[in-house]
């Protein structure tokens, strides 16, 4: 419910998405932490596990803060979620720009989950590539998965201002992987190696959820959503559902929102 005690809009935008739309950041977080809650509570009841790829950004943050506290920390079976991050910047874990390391300080270190089923990309190795292999083999052990895409239980993403979400910056090399699960992707406007998983194991996820507030983002999120299709400039364009039980959802705020179609479904 909104703080006027109005349920929120949703916009069906067919297989780019259903759009959930709620007031404002603090009802962002708050919504974000509770289909968290509930994602992690359904596929424990399916699987008795659960697997979950993080992102950074300050939705995710907020989200995290709301988790460690009650009645998340206590309502939600630790021990039984296996953590992973879409995506990550090659620095080292206690960087204030590492994605994990944020997570970890402001969230996952506050709650008793195993630091066993904590997975940040090994940063400390001598080459990106080498990272990314490291945790393609990471993913594949925590799922008993040798060959084949996993499924994520739940996927988190963030929208940048510029079209791009995890590391799948535009007109970028991992666009085009299609083989690897995770990957280096040199970012020749920012002139770094970003680390980050592919699309195909992004959309296989079960359940696919971009989080996504603020004006500035109003313009970015409609030319995805609304505009045509061109997922090289536009990379979140890139990730679709790719199963028939896949389930890909944007939460959003009003003012993120701003240049939708208001049409509710």
């Amino acid at each position: 419910m909104t703080p006027n005690g109005e349920e929120p809009r949703t916009i069906d935008f067919g297989p780019r998405g259903k759009v959930t739309v709620v007031a404002d950041g603090t009802g962002l977080a708050r919504a974000a932490a509770e289909r968290f809650a509930r994602g992690v509570e359904t596929a424990i009841t399916a699987r008795g596990w659960t697997t979950i790829a993080l992102s950074g950004g300050s939705t995710p943050k907020q989200m995290g803060s709301i988790l460690a506290r009650e009645p998340y920390r206590s309502r939600i079976p630790w021990d039984r979620v296996q953590f992973f991050w879409g995506d990550e910047r090659f620095v080292p874990l206690g960087s204030p720009e590492s994605n994990a390391g944020e997570a970890k300080r402001g969230f996952l270190d506050l709650v008793p989950v195993p630091p066993g089923n904590v997975h940040p990309w090994e940063t400390e190795a001598e080459t990106s590539d080498e990272t990314a292999e490291r945790y393609e083999r990471a993913i594949r052990e925590v799922f008993g998965a040798p060959t084949g895409i996993p499924r994520f239980d739940l996927v988190l993403l963030g929208l940048g201002d510029d079209g791009h979400t995890a590391s799948l910056f535009p007109n970028t090399a991992a666009l085009s992987a299609n083989g690897p699960l995770a990957v280096s992707n040199f970012v020749p406007k920012l002139g770094v190696d970003r680390l980050t998983l592919t699309a195909p194991v992004l959309g296989a996820g079960r359940e696919i959820l971009f989080l996504v507030g603020g004006p500035g983002k109003a313009r970015t999120l409609s030319t995805v959503l609304e505009g045509p299709e061109d997922s090289m400039t536009l990379p979140a364009q890139s990730i679709r559902a790719r199963t028939e039980d896949g389930r890909l959802e944007w939460l959003v705020d009003e003012d993120a929102a701003a240049r939708l179609d208001s049409a509710s479904s």
